[in-house]
């Protein structure tokens, strides 16, 4: 990695992430739309589906497979509009459409019972699966998101406002490295640099673009379906499988006291607060956040083996 004071005032394209060489790429079919999936560790290993976040892509999940080693299958989308992933023409960015494509890649692969993690956005659909198929999750990871985050609070009000103030393209890798910084300020280097490489690309007109639907996405967060919009309550309560949320200690967007009010709910749910991190805990607190899923999935692991 290069010094970031150079790196920062460069104009040079992001260096490429450590470890593609370790990933297997494929695409899958899944309503109507051709998405792509990213695999890390042995194929026959335990699986742990991985999803993204808003603004996410697939790689984000890059450490984590590192992490956990070979004795983890761990599978990854670009969900529909972003990445390499088709986008949906008619701007379907909702819960139930990801939750199909979700169904489409579970039943594709022909995953037997596995794990899930999400992040934000991710995390809904997670809850939701969970909540319609737990006879097909071992358990369940969230990562800082709660009921009623994204409808109001502090967090869903600053990601409204990075939506609405969307740069749609940006006159070069400098003037796109310094929107980044500015609206991610907490994360790394490296993990900048990632979301620089997965997230955009330089345009025939020599400007640098997204690389995922800025525009569908955007209108559909800024100005949703009341009736696509889910409650995330009673998906919570009826939870049946072993759920541990993993929330950023400063973050925006999950509070404390809604999480604790959600295993007061639904004993099946625990929480860890990650000191120093924001709702980007992956990112921000990369071992530590690493070590707590490693940690849980052993634990899991474990009363399975004992039939706990």
């Amino acid at each position: 990695m290069a010094d970031a004071q150079d790196l920062m005032a460069d104009n040079r394209p992001p260096e490429e992430p450590v470890g593609l060489e370790d990933e297997r790429v494929s695409f899958i079919e899944a309503n109507g739309l051709r998405l792509r999936v990213r695999e890390w560790g042995r194929a026959d290993a335990p699986a742990l589906v991985a999803l993204h976040g808003l603004r996410g892509f697939s790689g984000t999940w890059r450490a984590l497979a590192a992490s956990l080693g070979a004795g983890w299958r761990v599978i990854a989308l670009d969900q529909r509009g972003r990445g390499e992933s088709d986008w949906d023409a008619q701007a379907n960015y909702y819960t139930d459409a990801y939750l199909a494509d979700l169904e489409a890649l579970v039943d594709g692969l022909g995953l037997g019972r596995f794990v899930l993690l999400g992040h934000s956005m991710g995390g809904t659909t997670s809850y939701v699966y969970a909540a319609k198929h737990p006879q097909r999750l071992n358990a369940l990871i969230i990562e800082d998101i709660a009921p009623g985050s994204s409808i109001s609070g502090a967090g869903a009000e600053r990601i409204k406002a990075e939506m609405a103030a969307l740069p749609l393209s940006f006159a070069d890798w400098r003037e796109a490295r310094a929107y980044w910084r500015r609206t991610r300020p907490s994360v790394s280097l490296a993990a900048l640099e990632q979301r620089l490489w997965e997230s955009l690309r330089e345009t025939p007109d020599g400007q640098v673009g997204w690389r995922y639907d800025a525009a569908g996405i955007s209108a559909t967060r800024l100005d949703p379906d009341p009736a696509r919009v889910v409650d995330l309550w009673p998906v919570v309560e009826s939870l049946r499988v072993p759920t541990c949320v993993i929330r950023g200690a400063k973050s925006d967007f999950c509070p404390l006291a809604t999480v604790r009010d959600m295993e007061r709910r639904n004993p099946r749910i625990s929480h860890v607060s990650v000191e120093g991190a924001s709702h980007y805990v992956h990112d921000d607190r990369v071992d530590q956040f690493n070590g707590l899923v490693a940690g849980f999935l052993a634990g899991v692991a474990s009363a399975r083996a004992t039939g706990e």
